[in-house]
């Protein structure tokens, strides 16, 4: 069972809270204690007997009093302007040093308008009003207390005011320090999120390359085999069906990778997602028979050894080169030839697709199609800090050539 008077316990953080929520009620229930703390310290004579102080023996009167109610009223309005209530509860003690032969104790208001004005305001201005009021309350003390200059009363009021000023320049500092840690925390917050929407907005962007790359390289099979399908379907019903037997066998590789793609989307309470590595240069050959049988000739030249690529890197270059001669299969023409070299070069890998078509211009030129194919090659290969050069060859044909890093920027090396 937790204490009622911890940290921890339900009433101490009520009030706590009550408190904060509520500072002007706070500081009336400071008032009221500074009151009676006065009131109880006038009816203390330190040098009452040989023995030590005594109680009783003096009271105030009635203007000792009315100035200690008013000194301790004004430090309800201390958060609202503590330089105000500092200057008044100084002045009426001052007043009560000079007009009082057993003044009562109403330093003490002033103390705690000092500590307000101290935690309030910045460290020379602390130290500046600190000394002020430390030098004017101590020097009247010395000078028109009913004791002797260097009685320990007045030493009192010095060191009083001086740990006020020192106090509340303290707790200004951990004020400050604890909103610089809130503040670096709540910084750190806003950044983990910007970070996570731009991790999030990356992957959706390559999901959405891929979902375009796998598209449109088996519609661009499916809608030649099938034009061939309708042309000789008549007259050649054998070659009508195998062309039709690649559109099926394209179909299907289309809603596979499609099926691929999609599931890593897939939540974590979705059903199981294809544990199917991701495409990359290990398939290419595959990859290439897929354009022959579709009526595009490509030659391929290999020379990235024996050592794998990173994943991100594998991938970009397929997809590459898959989406090279998809272009050149849709705006080459029928007669067109492809080359793919690979070629790994120190710690690059540089992947080339050429091509022999008629001369491009107009619409005809990828970029002007309105698709979306060369937009995302130079993002793949630009998020993994590589160059990509795509444009007309001279005498005609088509030349797109990537340098991809072999270290990525997802740090992954061979």
């Amino acid at each position: 069972m937790t204490p009622t008077g911890s940290s921890n316990g339900t009433p101490y953080v009520r009030v706590r809270d009550g408190f904060r929520a509520h500072p002007l009620a706070f500081d009336a229930v400071l008032a009221f204690g500074v009151l009676v703390s006065m009131i109880a310290g006038s009816f203390t004579d330190p040098h009452g007997s040989p023995d030590g102080p005594t109680f009783g023996d003096h009271s105030p009167d009635v203007g000792s009093v009315l100035i200690m109610v008013a000194g301790a009223a004004a430090l309800v309005l201390r958060r609202r302007n503590p330089f105000a209530v500092l200057c008044f509860t100084v002045t009426i003690s001052l007043f009560e040093l000079v007009s009082d032969n057993r003044p009562a104790p109403i330093a003490m208001s002033a103390v705690v308008a000092l500590f307000t004005v101290a935690a309030r305001t910045d460290r020379p201005t602390t130290w500046r009003v600190g000394l002020v009021t430390m030098a004017v309350l101590t020097v009247a003390a010395m000078a028109f207390g009913p004791t002797h200059w260097y009685a320990q009363d007045n030493l009192g009021v010095f060191a009083w005011t001086g740990m006020a000023a020192a106090a509340g320049d303290a707790v200004r500092s951990r004020r400050a320090f604890v909103d610089a840690i809130r503040e670096r925390a709540e910084r750190a917050e806003r950044t983990r999120e910007e970070e996570a929407g731009r991790r999030v907005a990356e992957e959706r962007l390559r999901i959405a390359r891929d979902l375009h790359d796998v598209v449109a390289h088996h519609i661009a099979l499916v809608n030649v085999q099938a034009g061939v399908a309708a042309h000789v379907m008549d007259k050649r019903p054998d070659q009508a069906k195998e062309a039709l037997s690649y559109v099926r066998e394209a179909s299907r590789s289309a809603l596979d990778e499609l099926r691929a793609t999609v599931g890593l989307l897939r939540q974590s309470g979705d059903p199981e997602a294809p544990t199917e590595p991701a495409p990359g240069l290990a398939v290419l050959d595959g990859l290439l028979d897929s354009f022959r049988k579709a009526g595009l000739p490509v030659a391929v030249a290999r020379a990235d050894g024996d050592k794998p690529l990173p994943a991100t890197v594998d991938l970009a270059a397929y997809r590459i080169v898959q989406e090279a001669l998809t272009n050149v299969r849709k705006h080459a023409g029928p007669d067109a030839e492809a080359e793919v070299s690979v070629v790994r070069v120190g710690r690059t890998v540089e992947i080339t697709v050429l091509d022999n078509g008629a001369p491009r211009t107009g619409a005809a030129q990828p970029e002007a199609s309105g698709g979306h194919g060369l937009l995302g090659m130079r993002e793949r290969v630009g998020a993994l800090g590589g160059t990509l050069t795509a444009a007309p060859r001279y005498g005609g044909g088509f030349r797109v050539q990537a340098i991809l890093p072999v270290t990525s920027r997802t740090g992954e090396d061979t």
